[in-house]
C-alpha cells in the first residue's frame, strides 16, 4: 500500500463519523470553563463558527425541558445563560443565580436545581420564572445531582465530605446522606429508577446504590479518576469518563459489568452522542481539544481545538438521556 493512499484511508476515517451529525446539528456547543467563552463547532468539519463570551467559569449546561433553549450555568459569573439550542445564538441573561455549578429540571418541570460547589448548598428554583424557593446548607462541596424520576428526591454529590444527600423536594429538607468513596462527583440514575450511579473520582470504580436504602449494590471498576456519566440511550449501557486513566468505559446496567475501555486523551470529561448512538464527543479537559470517537469500532478518530479546560458539551440531536 503506497503512502499516498494510507494518507488518503486516514482522512476518510476523520471525515466519515463527523459529517454523521451535520445533516442533524447545526451547531456543536462547548462550554470553555478557563476562558470564560463558549466555542460555537460547524459539526461536519469541526472548525470554530463563532466564539461567545460568558461569566465566569461557565461549566455546565441542559437543555430545557422542551428543548427549545440551553442553558449555560456560569459558576463564579453567578449568572445563567439562554442560547438557542440549534443555532447557539444568545437568547438572554439571568443574572443573581449565585454560584450555578451543575444543574438539573425535575422530570415533573416544577423544579430547577442548582449545587453552589463554592458555597456549599443547594438552590432550589420554581423552574416556571426561576424564582427562588429554598437554599438547604450542605456539608462541602456539592457537585452534581439528579432527580429521582417521580421527581420526589433530589441526589448530590459531596466531593468534599464523601456523601450523597437524598433530599425531599416537596419539603426542601434533607433526609439523608450516605458515605461513598474518595471524591465522588458525577452521579446518574438508572432507567428503571431503582438505583444511583456514583463517579468516584478519587479511586478508579463506580458505586452503585440502592436509595431507597442507602445501601451499597455493587462496584464496577472503570478506570482512576471515575467521573461522570453519559448514556448511550438504549436503556442499557452507559458511558464513564475517567479523568486520570485517560478513557471512556461502556458499563452494562443489566449485568454491572465493564464492556469496553476506549482511549481518550486528555483528562476526558463531559460527553455528547449522536442519536444513532454512533459517535462520541468528549471534552479533553487538560489540552484544550474536543475528542472524537467511533463508538462502533471504539477508536479516537478526529480532534478540534477549543479554549482553556473545555467542559460541558452539547448537540440539539442527540441520543436519548437514558
Amino acid at each position: 500500500m503506497s503512502l499516498s493512499f494510507r494518507r488518503f484511508l486516514v482522512a476518510l476515517l476523520l471525515v466519515v463519523p463527523i459529517v454523521a451529525i451535520a445533516a442533524e446539528n447545526r451547531v456543536l456547543v462547548v462550554l470553555n470553563s478557563g476562558d470564560a467563552t463558549i466555542s460555537l463547532l460547524d459539526p461536519a468539519t469541526l472548525k470554530t463558527v463563532r466564539t461567545v463570551d460568558t461569566g465566569k467559569e461557565p461549566h455546565h449546561l441542559m437543555a430545557t425541558p422542551d428543548g427549545r433553549e440551553l442553558i449555560v450555568a456560569n459558576s463564579a459569573g453567578n449568572s445563567l445563560m439562554f442560547l438557542d439550542s440549534r443555532s447557539g445564538e444568545v437568547l438572554r441573561t439571568v443574572r443573581g443565580i449565585d454560584d450555578p455549578y451543575q444543574l438539573a429540571f425535575s422530570p415533573d418541570r416544577k423544579w430547577f436545581a442548582v449545587t453552589c460547589l463554592r458555597l456549599n448548598r443547594v438552590d432550589i428554583y420554581a423552574a416556571d420564572g426561576f424564582r427562588l424557593v429554598k437554599r438547604i446548607p450542605l456539608a462541602k462541596l456539592p457537585s452534581h445531582l439528579v432527580f429521582s424520576g417521580d421527581s420526589s428526591t433530589l441526589f448530590v454529590t459531596l466531593q468534599g465530605s464523601d456523601e450523597v444527600a437524598g433530599i425531599d423536594v416537596r419539603n426542601q429538607i434533607v433526609r439523608w446522606t450516605m458515605k461513598v468513596g474518595k471524591l465522588p462527583a458525577g452521579i446518574w440514575m438508572t432507567p428503571d429508577d431503582r438505583q444511583l450511579m456514583v463517579g468516584i473520582m478519587g479511586e478508579n470504580y463506580v458505586q452503585v446504590i440502592d436509595w431507597r436504602e442507602q445501601k451499597l449494590v455493587t462496584q464496577v471498576v472503570t478506570g482512576r479518576g471515575a467521573h461522570n456519566f453519559l448514556p448511550l440511550g438504549d436503556r442499557r449501557q452507559v458511558l464513564v469518563s475517567n479523568r486520570v486513566d485517560n478513557t471512556v468505559s461502556i458499563v452494562d446496567m443489566k449485568t454491572w459489568s465493564k464492556v469496553a475501555d476506549i482511549k481518550v486523551p486528555g483528562g476526558p470529561d463531559c460527553m455528547e452522542v449522536t442519536a444513532d448512538g454512533k459517535t462520541l464527543y468528549v471534552t479533553s479537559r487538560w489540552i484544550k481539544q474536543v475528542s472524537v470517537v467511533d463508538l462502533d469500532k471504539r477508536l479516537l478518530v478526529a480532534q478540534a481545538a477549543v479554549g482553556r479546560s473545555p467542559h460541558g458539551i452539547y448537540f440539539e440531536s442527540h441520543a436519548a438521556r437514558e
